[in-house]
């Protein structure tokens, strides 16, 4: 008979395995998967006495700890799924959220906590919030008291088949509002045999849970570093100097982050000079990286630098940049050139670059055109958004929007964005939101945004502005004004002041124009389609 591809199997091997193992760091507590095991059980034993059922929508609204990291488990022991939300976003994007995934349970942590308080009563689902690490400050009830008051008795689990919803992960696309990505246990399953493979996953390991968990699942850590035995360290701040201090003490083997963190961290190790430990692995995706800075993470600290690339809708890895042995024949700077790209597909992906007419395009490193994946981590669809899940998937392939060429090496890098949108330090932002608050300002008769390099956050967003007649209004104040009514990184870091923008013939505004200019200064090669 078959073994049905579930995730809690993930957690059921690590306690088999690895059950006396201290395996999960939290500030200062430490838990054997055992341990962790128990208080999975808690939580799925209290979370049943609420009345939660198979299908049902628990919310999570936390920084990387173990009570974030038990929650997978736990909830995915009931069948219910897991709604992980961003840590950066606004109240009323949480309103959003909350109520078009018709969350149950919102777990949430005492320092966001008044990111949820400000739209409490509007939340129209939510029928119980309980606080992690709670000070008393709100009526809710706090997470360790409520987890004490469950049975660790195993749990009698509900039936799961493979093509189970297991997460609903919110992006940004090209509307204003995020969609909701259906994850089945499947989809997660077989992306993490494939993903523990490539990034070369072993026992051995200790990963620092540098990447927020929320961010498509911290692209599948939980499941294939745990069904591995390997240990894993929550970092609740991303910052360099707690990162240097948890390699100090746990001898970290690997870490996921987007590379805005690691040039933080090579910023903060020119300045300081701390005692780095050699042989880790960093996996990186979101903005292709110049190869000076893959050059300077393996020449300086030592580490191994590893390109991956995906999104959400694909569980979400689909490529990998290590070097293929025969290749490694090749000068150095052109082995760090090609670490740099988004590299090749993972063993059950199939990714391909396309032109207008579906036709590959050539190896030649020039013609552009955009990267379609069918792989068995392709999402279940849009939650409430057929429309959207038919355009994104077509004859079996997810289209994804990102415009592509491919080298003689068949190494894919990634050079543009077809639907505009902007990823800033590994978060997605929607063009056509931050344009619906720049209408909102009385100056603005016409605006345009589009991603921008940075070298801090890889891109930003930046404005191109036409002012309604009589009016002024600085860069500065437009910038202010952004930020007053978005989250900070949604918020524009520049603006253009023009007399018009470009358009088609059916008045529709043509970014290709404003983004050419900005990329052919960056040396990047090829033209932009529309």
């Amino acid at each position: 008979m078959d073994v049905p591809l579930i995730l809690t199997h993930f957690l059921d091997r690590a306690v088999s395995l690895y059950g006396e193992k201290k395996a999960v760091f939290c500030e200062d507590r430490e838990f054997t998967y055992r341990e962790l095991n128990s208080r999975v059980n808690r939580l799925s034993n209290g979370l049943r006495k609420l009345g939660v059922k198979k299908g049902d929508r628990i919310a999570y609204l936390a920084p990387n700890t173990v009570e974030m990291l038990e929650g997978f488990y736990g909830v995915f022991q009931l069948g219910a799924v897991m709604v992980p939300l961003n840590i950066r976003l606004k109240p009323d994007d949480y309103l959003f959220i909350l109520n078009h995934s018709e969350s149950k349970v919102l777990f949430v942590d005492q320092e966001l906590y008044h990111l949820i308080a400000p739209v409490k009563d509007k939340l129209e689902t939510v029928e119980r919030i309980i606080v992690h690490y709670h000070d008393g400050s709100s009526p809710e009830a706090g997470y360790d008291e409520w987890l004490k008051g469950n049975s660790e008795a195993p749990f009698d689990r509900e039936f799961l088949e493979e093509q189970d919803v297991c997460s609903l992960l919110y992006t940004s696309g090209t509307t204003g509002n995020p969609k909701g990505v259906m994850l089945t246990h499947r989809n997660n399953y077989l992306h993490a045999l494939s993903s523990m493979h490539h990034l070369r996953v072993s026992d051995e390991d200790v990963l620092i849970h540098v990447l927020p968990m929320f961010h498509v699942n911290g692209w599948g850590s939980p499941f294939y570093y745990t069904a591995n035995g390997a240990a894993q360290v929550c970092l609740r701040k991303a910052a360099p100097e707690s990162i240097f201090a948890a390699i100090a003490k746990h001898g970290a083997t690997v870490m996921h982050m987007a590379p805005t963190v690691l040039n933080s961290i090579l910023q903060h190790y020119e300045q300081h000079v701390p005692e780095v430990k050699d042989n880790i692995r960093v996996v990186i995706a979101g903005s292709a990286p110049p190869p000076a800075f893959v050059t300077r993470v393996e020449k300086e600290l030592g580490w191994e630098f590893i390109q991956v690339y995906g999104m959400t809708e694909s569980s979400p890895l689909s490529t990998v940049s290590t070097v293929r042995s025969h290749l490694k024949r090749l000068p150095l700077n052109e082995q760090y050139r090609m670490k740099a790209k988004a590299g090749v597909p993972m063993i059950g992906s199939e990714v391909k670059v396309v032109n207008e007419l579906g036709r590959e395009v050539a190896g030649n490193g020039m013609e552009i055109g955009e990267v379609v994946v069918r792989s068995n981590g392709v999402m279940k669809g849009y939650w409430k958004n057929d429309e959207a899940t038919m355009e994104a998937i077509r004859d079996g392939w997810l289209h994804t929007g990102d415009m592509a060429n491919v080298d003689s090496y068949g190494n894919i890098e990634i050079v543009d964005r077809k639907k505009d949108v902007i990823i800033s330090g590994g978060e997605n932002i929607s063009s056509i939101e931050v344009e619906g608050v720049l209408y909102d300002h009385p100056a603005v008769l016409e605006a345009a945004v589009i991603a921008v390099p940075h070298e801090k956050w890889g891109e930003t967003p930046h404005a191109y502005v036409v002012l309604r007649p009589g009016t002024t209004i600085t860069e500065k104040e437009l910038i202010d004004f952004s930020r007053e009514k978005l989250a900070h990184f949604k918020a524009i870091t520049g603006v253009t002041f023009v007399d018009e923008l470009p358009k088609t013939a059916s008045g529709k505004i043509q970014k290709v124009h404003l983004r050419n200019e900005y990329w052919e200064a960056q040396g990047k090669t090829g033209k932009f389609v529309n």
